[in-house]
């Protein structure tokens, strides 16, 4: 098999610190990084090479074919996009047609929308494949803290239940103290957690039960992965719970070091599956 020598890649940021994070990393790995800005997303302190609105990607495809570049990776969250703010450029519709005509849910959308690229002859690269050390690498517990055999029995019910509802395409978290506590739906991981925060302030005792959060059955984790971060492991805490579950190689994990030490502090542990 001919070695892929091909170093160069767009990185397409969205907002939050994770774009930083893949950008130097990538750079760290030996990667030749043009960094493209997503318009009202972006943190400004990334100073991008090129900023583009969402719908504009025209002017994107322009300056990649002028710079031999081929490979595209896509990080950082988006939030809830207004679709009204969305003036799709010629360029842009012609994926959009063949992302509406393929897709049938969330993750199919995400599949569609990279088909719909790889045919105009690009590659779709993940950012954990080629800066791995963003992720859990791997599998076991990650923090000094130790999960308890009540702690085991949540996880295994919580990885189930992520299962399930990953299948439907529901959400990608859970929550389960011996019962299923919450289910993420369309608010987002860190509502959920809120919820459950509210939902358990006045819990009496010890700790008790686990968040899970795993990518669905089908994924396409090019484009879409999970991640979590210090704000996790608060909202964790505050909702009184023993451990985070995520999968290993497959779900960012922004400022990994700090992620454990405040983990550790608080004792709660974290297990990559």
């Amino acid at each position: 098999m001919k070695k892929d020598t091909d170093k160069k890649v767009a990185l397409f940021a969205g907002a939050l610190s994770l774009p930083f994070l893949a950008r130097d990393e990538m750079r760290k790995n030996g990667w030749d990084v043009y960094v493209v800005g997503l318009k009202n997303f972006y943190d400004p302190a990334l100073n991008p090479d090129l900023v583009i609105r969402l719908g504009g990607a025209g002017r994107a495809a322009r300056e990649c074919k002028k710079r031999g570049i081929k490979k595209l990776c896509f990080v950082g969250a988006l939030g809830h996009v207004n679709l009204a703010d969305i003036r799709p450029d010629l360029w842009s519709i012609g994926v959009l047609l063949s992302v509406i005509k393929h897709q049938r849910g969330y993750d199919s959308m995400a599949v569609a929308f990279n088909k719909a690229l790889e045919k105009r002859g690009y590659e779709i690269v993940a950012a954990q494949d080629i800066a791995p050390s963003l992720t859990f690498e791997h599998s076991g517990i990650q923090t000094k803290t130790k999960p308890s055999r009540a702690d085991i029995a949540n996880m295994e019910r919580a990885i189930d239940v992520s299962h399930t509802i990953g299948i439907a395409d529901i959400g990608a978290s859970v929550v389960v103290d011996k019962q299923v506590i919450a289910v993420e739906a369309a608010e987002g991981t860190a509502r959920m957690l809120d919820r459950v925060v509210e939902m358990r302030k006045n819990k009496r005792g010890h700790a008790s039960g686990v968040f899970a959060k795993m990518t669905k059955p089908g994924q396409d984790l090019r484009i879409d992965i999970p991640a979590i971060g210090l704000d996790t492991v608060r909202a964790v805490a505050a909702a009184k719970l023993r451990g985070i579950v995520v999968n290993a190689k497959t779900c960012f994990v922004i400022d990994k070091a700090a992620v454990i030490a405040a983990a550790d502090k608080a004792k709660i542990f974290i297990m990559a599956v």
